[in-house]
C-alpha cells in the first residue's frame, strides 16, 4: 500500500489489480494550472486522450481526468487554502454553480 499525500487530499495505491481497464471509471484530479499540468504529462510521456479537457492514461490503461480548481464548483475550506498558500479564484460559471447551491 501506498499513500500520496496531495495538499488537503491524498491517493491510496494498493497491488493486486487483475482486471483490464475500462472505459467507464476514471479518476479526477484537480489541480491549480492546468497548463502546468499538461506540460508535465506531456514531459513524462504520458498518452493524453484527444478531447477540450485533459484525460490522460496511466500506463496501466487507467483513465485520469484533470481539472482546473477555478473551473469546479468544490471549494476548499478558507483554513485548509490558508494553509497550502493558495490564492484561487473560480471561474464566473464555477461562481453561478456554487450560488444555485447556496455555497456563495
Amino acid at each position: 500500500m501506498a499513500f500520496i499525500d496531495m495538499g488537503d487530499q491524498f491517493i491510496a495505491l494498493s497491488a493486486g489489480r487483475t482486471q483490464e481497464p475500462d472505459s467507464h471509471r476514471h479518476i479526477g484530479l484537480v489541480v491549480d494550472d492546468l497548463d502546468a499540468a499538461r506540460h508535465s504529462l506531456e514531459e513524462a510521456g504520458a498518452r493524453i486522450l484527444p478531447g477540450r479537457g485533459l484525460d490522460f492514461l496511466d500506463p496501466w490503461g487507467n483513465h485520469f481526468q484533470v481539472v482546473e480548481y477555478r473551473q469546479i464548483q468544490f471549494t476548499k475550506a478558507p483554513e485548509i487554502a490558508r494553509g497550502m498558500g493558495l490564492e484561487l479564484d473560480k471561474s464566473p460559471e464555477a461562481i453561478e454553480e456554487l450560488r444555485k447551491k447556496g455555497l456563495t
